[in-house]
């Protein structure tokens, strides 16, 4: 009876130990970063917004009604980022104008990653400034 308890405990002991040093083996292989890593805070985000939209509009010129909001941590689809919430009325083609829209640009790592063009709810609360420079840009 002593030995067969004794082959349990040691049974019992050598799963324990399987599975201690498996799940380490599995968490340090793969790192998670945390989000303090890759919210850093963008303190070029205008000039970064500037160049994106050259990317993003065909003709980003003429553009009026331009308004910024400071970086703000908010929750984007997936994750937890610094967005910057941009508003503006940008040409719909030719002369005439798309109205007011709301873009949230999101940041990683402190720079520019991506809009999100229905960005309600990450820019429900967004306190706006003028952002002239949004106004000036060329093709």
């Amino acid at each position: 009876m002593s030995d067969n308890g004794a082959r349990r405990r040691l049974a019992r002991f050598v799963v324990g130990a399987v599975l201690c040093v498996g799940g380490c083996g599995v968490h340090s292989d793969r790192h998670i970063p945390d989000d303090s890593e890759i919210n850093v805070y963008p303190a070029n985000y205008k000039a970064d917004i500037l160049a994106a939209m050259h990317v993003y509009f065909n003709d980003p010129t003429g553009i009026r009604d331009a308004a910024v909001a400071p970086p703000a941590i908010k929750r984007v689809p997936g994750a937890t980022r610094y967005v910057v919430c941009v508003r503006f009325n940008a040409k719909q083609s030719g002369a005439t104008y798309a109205g007011i829209r709301d873009f949230a640009a999101v940041f990683r790592d402190g720079r520019f990653d991506h809009f999100v063009e229905t960005a309600r709810e990450q820019c429900a609360d967004a306190v706006y400034a003028a952002f002239p420079e949004l106004e000036k840009l060329t093709r």
